[in-house]
Formats: structure tokens, C-alpha cells, sequence
């Protein structure tokens, strides 16, 4: 035995210096963080401070429901009742018979009023949260009270808006075209300006602003499952990072707070600095309500990380690290930036397919597409310029072959799945067609297009059945952001958001023969202010629900 001891004690050694090379900071060598590690970055948890801050505001607000002597003919009413959305107004009143809510707000032109029915049965207290105003404007608001027995009665209230702030002010939107009976608005659909900073808003097919946020918002403002809107904001406008993730309503109440922590250092002198925003691009709602955000994870790589986060305790439960699932050849080589990080993959986009538990993701500077099992977080399949050859074995049955004619991506943006049934999938995105990496080099530059692909994962081919901007060349070119969303009606909504070097941004919907239905450009008054992505909503969802005592 004491023969063997000095080889033991070597083996230890060895095993004791990977411990240490691996542990430190909860790094490897490379620099890839552990699970924990990222978890202890992100630093996730839910607050109240915001909701805190309005709970006198529903004091109000509740007494007001109790007080029966506010009736159809004379309700309460207040403007921006949470201070956040200058745009909308809380009607309370009572009726001596059960009844259903609508309203209406009149339009100032042709397919502008826009129509609500308040959710929920028959009842005799009624909150009517009223969306869809005009700024600095006397709007015409009908509420419309329908009894059992069929008979009705209605109000007409006239509500007198402010101005709006001057980052929208300044923003100038012109509509060049707005075929109302081709486009998808329904009775009460808007599209969203979801900006790259500043106040997101919301226009009609006029172009007229009828909904905004004072929280100033990043790339982040997604509507989810309840009605509400998730958006990525700051504790205050004057803040330098985005690390406040609020659930919120169209009236501005807040129903909940995910806080973050912003990794900084400190220089010599001790005063923090390099503050990061920990959610980037884009984050979902999971079938179980938690959300699915693309983050950075606080090592020397940025933008190639999703957390899972839970909605009940605001904790990381699963975490997935890009740098674990593809290639190392393609972060370890790659050149930081400056602010000396490495954004190898920068991922703009994540999607949830619920028929087989899996998500669709983009990486911009690998010009890359692919599919995870969320569950395993093994590769289903990968679309890229990237030659098949040049892949290690290992990846290489999962590489989609494209049809002929079907385009190479170039530093794609806004990927999401349309339907999927059996092998059969068809997604859509926003092509910048810009060659990050392995885009197509002899395209690269000379237009900007939305693409749907129909994807057959048992022959593995990618092929390309639907495209718009191509014709419309490089006066339409965007090198980074922008967006595709397919309607109700079959139409698509293109944000080609970085227009003219991001001088505007230029939002059109097409049908599908390509027929432009809709055209609009807001020209940026303020840096960095650009359609990150633009979004047809209805404005409010079937789902959503007020009521001031929940």
C-alpha cells in the first residue's frame, strides 16, 4: 500500500487543480458558467415596490365600487387611473338589474371607433376599464348596459385626454396607405410600437396614437395568457439598465414585479459600472404561466443563455446555456466585443411549441435557426448557411437541407411558429438578410424580407413557401431588428424597423398575394428609439378581467 500512496496522492492532485479550474467563480476554463452560477447572476425575485406604490389608489378605487350611488347616469369616472396610461379611463357604476357591459369610443374617421365588451356575466357592479383615447382630445365614449330581458340603455360620456409626451410627440407617424376593409383591426384591434427604448405605444389604422406607457420599455412588451402586458422597464426613466419586469394592465395597474440583478464591477476608484441588462430580446409565457426569458448569464459571453422563471416565487428553475448545446468552435474563437464581451450567437427570439414541448430559437450572429426539445434540451434541428459538411459529426443529422430557391438567413430576427402537425412544421421570421457569419454572401445588403418555411422533419428539408420585401430592395434594408406576424385574416404585419440606417422605421401589412393593405413610418425622435417589433393586438383580450378588489 505505501507503494501506491504517492500515486494516489498524484491522482488527488490532479483531480484537486480540475476541481479548482472548474469551480472558480463557477467557471470552467472557457469561461462557461455552472447552473448555479447563472442562477446566482440572474438573481431573479419577485417585488412589490410598484404594487405597493398603488395600493391607496385601489383603496380609492374600492371604496368607489361599494358607493351605490354611482349609477349609469351619473358613474365615476377617472382618467389614467394608475398613472402609467394617460390613454385609458376606469368608469364605476351600478345598475338597479343585472346587466352586461360594452363601450364604444368614437373614432374620428371611417373603422376608428373602437368597441369593447367588458368580460364576465351579468352583474349589478360594474368596472369598466376604457381603452383606446385620443390624446389632448374630448373623446365620445357610449357604454351601452344590456339586461336579461333583453331591453338596453346607454350613456354617453365625453373624457378629455393631455398631450402626449414628447417621445411620442416627436416621433412622427405618417400613414401612406390604410385599406381598412382589407386590414386586420377587427373591432378593436391596435398595433403596438414596441420601441427599443422610451414609451411603447400603440396606433389605429389612422395612424393616431390611442394607447402608451410611461414606463419607459427595451425590446420587451408581450401580452399574455390573462389580458395583461409583460414589460421589461426601469425602476426609473433615468436609470441606465432595464432589470424591472412588470405584469401589468391596459389602465396601468400593476399585478406583478420581477426584479433583477444588473451585473456590475467597479473600477479603481470603486464606482460601479459596465450595468448590463440581464433580460435582452425576448421572453414568453409557458403553458404553466412561468416565463421563458433570453438572457445574459453574466460570464464573458452575453445574449446566449434562456432562464425559466417561476410566476409564483420569481426564482430560475431550469436553465439553458447555448454554449453546452452547440459547437465550442463557435464561442470559443470568437471576437469580444466593446464592451469586451463575447456575443457569439445573440439570440433575438424564443417561441414555445406546445404540441411537442419544444422550443424555436434565432441567433443572429450565427445567422442560425434551430429547434430544442425543452424537456432535453437536445437538438431537433438546425437551419443555417453553414455548409453541413463543416459541422462535427455529431450535429449533422440534424441539419435541414433547403429546397431550391429557399434563402439562407442573415441575422434573422422574431421567429415563431405557425403550426405544427406531425413531421410537418411551418415558422415565420424576419429576415435582415445581412451575412453575420453564414448568411448569403452575394444577397447580403439588398433587402429585407418576411419568410415563412415549411419544414418536414422526416425527409429534414427546409423549404421557403411565402415571402414579402425582396421587391421592395434595398431602400427597405434593415442590418439589425425588425419583425413578421401573420393575422387573423391571413395578412402580415412587417416591421422593417431600422430603415434608413434607423432614421425610421416603416411598418407594412400585406395580404397574401403580397398586396400592401397598409403603410406607416415613424420616423425616430429620439436615440434608439426604433420599432423593435410591431404587434396587431386586440386592445382588450377576451381573457382580461378587471376587477380593482382582486
Amino acid at each position: 500500500m505505501k507503494k501506491k500512496l504517492p500515486i494516489l496522492i498524484v491522482l488527488l492532485a490532479c483531480f484537486s487543480l480540475v476541481i479548482v479550474a472548474c469551480s472558480k467563480n463557477g467557471s470552467s476554463d472557457n469561461g462557461v458558467l455552472t447552473t448555479e452560477q447563472i442562477k446566482k447572476n440572474i438573481g431573479s425575485k419577485l417585488i412589490k415596490t410598484r404594487e405597493n406604490s398603488q395600493k391607496e389608489l385601489n383603496k380609492k378605487y374600492q371604496e368607489k365600487v361599494k358607493n351605490t350611488s354611482y349609477t349609469l347616469d351619473n358613474p365615476y369616472m377617472k382618467v389614467n387611473p394608475y398613472k402609467t396610461s394617460p390613454l385609458s379611463a376606469l368608469v364605476i357604476f351600478h345598475t338597479n338589474k343585472a346587466a352586461k357591459i360594452t363601450y364604444t369610443v368614437e373614432g374620428k374617421s371611417d373603422n376608428t371607433s373602437l368597441t369593447n365588451k367588458v368580460n364576465g356575466g351579468y352583474s349589478k357592479t360594474h368596472q369598466v376599464p376604457i381603452v383606446g383615447l385620443y390624446a389632448n382630445y374630448n373623446n365620445t365614449v357610449t357604454i351601452t348596459a344590456k339586461y336579461k330581458d333583453g331591453t338596453s340603455e346607454t350613456k354617453t360620456l365625453n373624457i378629455k385626454t393631455g398631450s402626449l409626451p414628447k417621445y411620442i410627440k416627436n416621433a412622427k407617424v405618417t400613414v401612406s396607405k390604410n385599406d381598412k376593409s382589407k386590414m386586420d383591426i377587427g373591432d378593436n384591434k391596435l398595433t403596438i410600437i414596441n420601441r427599443t427604448t422610451k414609451e411603447p405605444f400603440a396606433i389605429d389604422a389612422d395612424g393616431e396614437v390611442r394607447w402608451y406607457s410611461t414606463n419607459y420599455s427595451q425590446h420587451t412588451i408581450e401580452q399574455i395568457s390573462n389580458g395583461h402586458m409583460l414589460i421589461l422597464t426601469k425602476k426609473k426613466t433615468s436609470s441606465d439598465v432595464y432589470n424591472d419586469l412588470i405584469e401589468t394592465d391596459v389602465l396601468g395597474r400593476i399585478y406583478k414585479e420581477y426584479s433583477f440583478s444588473s451585473s456590475t464591477k467597479s473600477n479603481d476608484s470603486g464606482n460601479a459600472k459596465d450595468e448590463t441588462t440581464v433580460i435582452h430580446h425576448d421572453l414568453l409565457e409557458l403553458p404553466n404561466h412561468d416565463l421563458l426569458a433570453t438572457v445574459s448569464d453574466g460570464s464573458k459571453y452575453k445574449e446566449d443563455v434562456m432562464v425559466q422563471i417561476s410566476h409564483k416565487t420569481g426564482k430560475v428553475v431550469k436553465v439553458i446555456d447555448l454554449k453546452k448545446i452547440l459547437p465550442s468552435s463557435m464561442y470559443k474563437d470568437y471576437k469580444a466585443g466593446t464592451d469586451k464581451k463575447i456575443d457569439w450567437f445573440h439570440q433575438n427570439a424564443v417561441d414555445y411549441d406546445k404540441s411537442d414541448n419544444s422550443i424555436i430559437i434565432s441567433g443572429r450572429n450565427q445567422d442560425m435557426i434551430l429547434k430544442l426539445d425543452y424537456k432535453t434540451n437536445k437538438i431537433i434541428w438546425i437551419y443555417s448557411g453553414k455548409a453541413k459538411a463543416t459541422w462535427p459529426k455529431k450535429y449533422r443529422d440534424k441539419i435541414l437541407t433547403p429546397t431550391k430557391g429557399t434563402t439562407i438567413t442573415g441575422g434573422q430576427h422574431g421567429l415563431y411558429v405557425l403550426k405544427h402537425s406531425g413531421n410537418s412544421e411551418d415558422v415565420i421570421l424576419y429576415d435582415n438578410n445581412i451575412n453575420v457569419t453564414n448568411g448569403n454572401k452575394k444577397t447580403s445588403g439588398k433587402y429585407s424580407q418576411a419568410v415563412q418555411y415549411h419544414i418536414d422533419t422526416k425527409k429534414m428539408t427546409i423549404d421557403q413557401t411565402w415571402s414579402y420585401g425582396k421587391s421592395l430592395g434595398k431602400d427597405n434594408f434593415t442590418s439589425i431588428i425588425g419583425y413578421a406576424q401573420r393575422e387573423s385574416n391571413g395578412n402580415t404585419l412587417i416591421d422593417f424597423g431600422f430603415k434608413k440606417n434607423g432614421d425610421e422605421s416603416n411598418i407594412i401589412e400585406v395580404d397574401a398575394d403580397g398586396n400592401q393593405v397598409f403603410n406607416v413610418t415613424v420616423k425616430n425622435a429620439a436615440s434608439k428609439a426604433y420599432a423593435y417589433r410591431a404587434y396587431r393586438v386586440p386592445f382588450y383580450s377576451n381573457n382580461y378581467v378587471f376587477d380593482v378588489n382582486k
